[in-house]
């Protein structure tokens, strides 16, 4: 379909920088911040920004002392823009095929889980197979992971299943990367240790460590206790699996961690993990994406490597 040249005159009106510039300043909701990290004078950025709105005829941000928020037009901009920016670093991995060795660069969004068991040796042993290629790895919740790759700002998101089959991830495509094992924490010689494998429900008689409260494992914690008509003893929520283990060993509580986690931070605490028989204590972590095969090739490659990791932990 051909372009109209009123089309065409307002494609040339839209400076790309501009736009990844106004994307970063959303991102980090401050046209200073923005600006350090894209290594450019704030009044530059600020002056590219009015010149955008005034190419569009339109306020994007709402300006205050605490920073900038969008407005309609903004927000409407930002989801174009992630668009238009996602669709450029298609163009170039996919012409980076063409080129000698594969370069270029993935942003990956992935959940706790995922970046303390799994990723620093899948990542490590993928690095040293393309040295060229740079991963952007961001930690967030399962649930925030998704809502990333569905608006562009991650081109790959691991995490766990349940977070994807919910409403918000919309088309996304999905495949198996790990599984792992919930456990329960307990102080060292803890009454519940002694009792061998336990339903979640037997620890509800006791003060709970939790981790963030919008967490895919505090939520099916919360859901496992309301199915028994009971409510969590929640004594504090922490944002690390290694604060958790500290808590817990200063008394404050028990919690639920993966198994292999809790294994590689030996020596946090004097605690020992006991196994927990509910069926949403194992569960299975995923590789999401909007469209696998139009990656760019850098982001296929990484997918590839990761899935074949499929065994459970």
């Amino acid at each position: 379909m051909q372009m109209k040249p009123s089309e065409r005159n307002f494609a040339r009106r839209i400076d790309l920088t501009s736009l990844q510039l106004f994307v970063a300043v959303c991102e980090l909701g401050s046209i200073g911040r923005a600006a350090e990290r894209e290594f450019i004078a704030a009044s530059a950025v600020s002056k590219r920004l009015s010149d955008l709105e005034a190419t569009l005829g339109a306020p994007l941000l709402y300006r205050h002392t605490r920073g900038v928020d969008l407005t309609p037009a903004g927000e409407s901009l930002l989801h174009h823009a992630r668009s238009v920016l996602f669709s450029l670093e298609k163009m170039q991995g996919e012409l980076s095929e063409y080129a000698d060795g594969v370069r270029g660069h993935v942003r990956v969004h992935a959940s706790i889980s995922a970046i303390v068991q799994f990723l620093p040796e899948d990542l490590g042993a993928f690095i040293r197979q393309h040295g060229e290629v740079k991963i952007d790895l961001e930690e967030h919740l399962s649930s925030e992971v998704v809502r990333a790759v569905q608006e562009g700002a991650a081109d790959l998101g691991i995490c766990n299943a349940s977070a994807q089959a919910t409403p918000a991830s919309g088309n996304l495509q999905a495949r198996p990367y790990r599984q792992d094992r919930l456990v329960l924490i307990v102080p060292r010689g803890h009454a519940l240790a002694a009792q061998g494998p336990i339903p979640f429900e037997a620890s509800l008689d006791y003060d709970q460590v939790g981790l963030h409260a919008n967490s895919s494992i505090y939520l099916a914690m919360r859901q496992a206790a309301a199915q028994q008509g009971r409510t969590i003893r929640l004594r504090i929520h922490v944002t690390g699996l290694d604060a958790m283990c500290r808590m817990i060993h200063n008394g404050l509580g028990l919690g639920v961690m993966p198994q292999r986690a809790f294994e590689l931070m030996h020596g946090v605490g004097d605690l020992e993990a006991v196994t927990l028989t509910d069926d949403w204590a194992r569960r299975q972590l995923q590789l999401v994406a909007r469209d696998f095969s139009s990656l760019p090739v850098t982001a296929r490659l990484l997918v590839d490597h990761l899935a074949t990791n499929t065994t459970p932990a």
